[in-house]
């Protein structure tokens, strides 16, 4: 199934879409899952594919612009889901996920960030979690490969009292809504040199760049 959503663009590894998968196959039928950033729909099908009698709503505003692509980005979107037969499992919604906060009211079952990644944006993205019920999961993309998005993991998350840490597929973040302990606190801390690293090779890479180097990045 994974192979699927490998032929469409983005940014989601194998291990994380495995792990984006196996999180939403263990949802109840009838759950609800909100996905924040879809870009072309990579992680879409992941989730539609393995949570298939759930509830999968994808908001993405599809920006203009060269990094987002606007129109041309959407219409992959859609030609992405039809071809692997699950569009008629997803409801887009076509918005600014910070502008369809405030009037969102339904319980979220799986909350999975992959939104702008400023410190603003994704801080305004955890608020989302206030519809998780205890126990539930958010996924956070990029949370140690982005100085915004690990930033905002280190004031809304390490300082939280209702969102605990639990691990990461590489740079896919896991939190559950409940309690955070020390050891939990402790355990997002020390992920603190690897994200150093990655930022540290992310620069590298953008000056190899402009000598030719098109080696992606490598989380």
């Amino acid at each position: 199934m994974l192979a699927q959503s490998e032929k469409i663009a983005g940014w989601l590894t194998r291990a994380q879409a495995a792990s984006l998968f196996a999180e939403a196959r263990r949802l109840p039928a009838g759950s609800r899952i909100v996905e924040i950033g879809s870009h072309q729909g990579r992680s879409t099908v992941v989730l539609a594919l393995a949570a298939r009698s759930c509830h999968l709503v994808a908001i993405d505003p599809f920006v203009e612009g060269a990094l987002f692509g606007g129109l041309a980005t959407k219409q992959a979107f859609l030609a992405n889901l039809a071809a692997a037969n699950v569009a008629d499992r997803v409801v887009l919604r076509e918005a600014k996920s910070t502008v369809l906060r405030p009037g969102w009211r339904d319980r979220i079952d799986l909350l999975y960030i992959d939104g702008k990644h400023d410190y603003w944006t994704l801080s305004d993205d955890l608020k989302w979690s206030e519809h998780v019920p205890e126990g539930g999961i958010v996924l956070i993309h990029d949370a140690f490969s982005s100085i915004g998005v690990t930033l905002g993991l280190l004031r809304h998350v390490l300082f939280s009292r209702r969102l605990r840490y639990l691990d990461r597929t590489t740079s896919l973040a896991r939190c559950q809504l409940g309690c955070p302990s020390s050891r939990d606190r402790l355990r997002l801390l020390a992920q603190l040199p690897w994200w150093l690293r990655n930022i540290a090779i992310k620069l590298l890479l953008r000056v190899a760049r402009l000598f030719g180097n098109s080696t992606p990045d490598p989380y």
